[in-house]
């Protein structure tokens, strides 16, 4: 059974910063594309950044590029997202994603965590 716990939400003003990580058991986490989606309140969940097994490849939505930062640790069987200039509207509960593929992980990830929450306070 593959698991996936996310952590690392919090409480932060606009302009800070945060970094949200994922770990993952189950499976050989090198075999899965990994992502961020995230929820804000009345809203459907949206993606918010990918990356593939190697690292190699990273995708972002126009909303949190050029802000945010998607890596991955094999070794630790993590992926994090650092996420710098918040704004109010970043406010949402963030949630790890793993699929086989980045195609099949933006449209409809196979593993999802828990969620945390991300408040901005302007």
């Amino acid at each position: 059974q593959v698991q996936l716990v996310d952590s690392g939400g919090g409480l932060v003003q606009a302009g800070g910063s945060l970094i949200l990580s994922c770990v993952v058991s189950g499976r050989t986490f090198s075999t899965y594309a990994m992502g961020w989606f995230r929820q804000a309140p009345g809203k459907e969940r949206e993606f918010v950044a990918s990356i593939s097994q190697s690292g190699a490849v990273t995708l972002y939505a126009d909303s949190v590029q050029g802000r945010f930062a998607i890596s991955r640790d094999n070794a630790k069987n993590t992926v994090y997202l650092q996420m710098n200039s918040l704004r109010p509207d970043d406010t949402a509960v963030y949630y790890c994603a793993a699929s086989d593929s980045l195609i099949v992980l933006k449209r409809r990830p196979n593993y999802w965590g828990q969620g945390t929450q991300v408040t901005v306070s302007s």
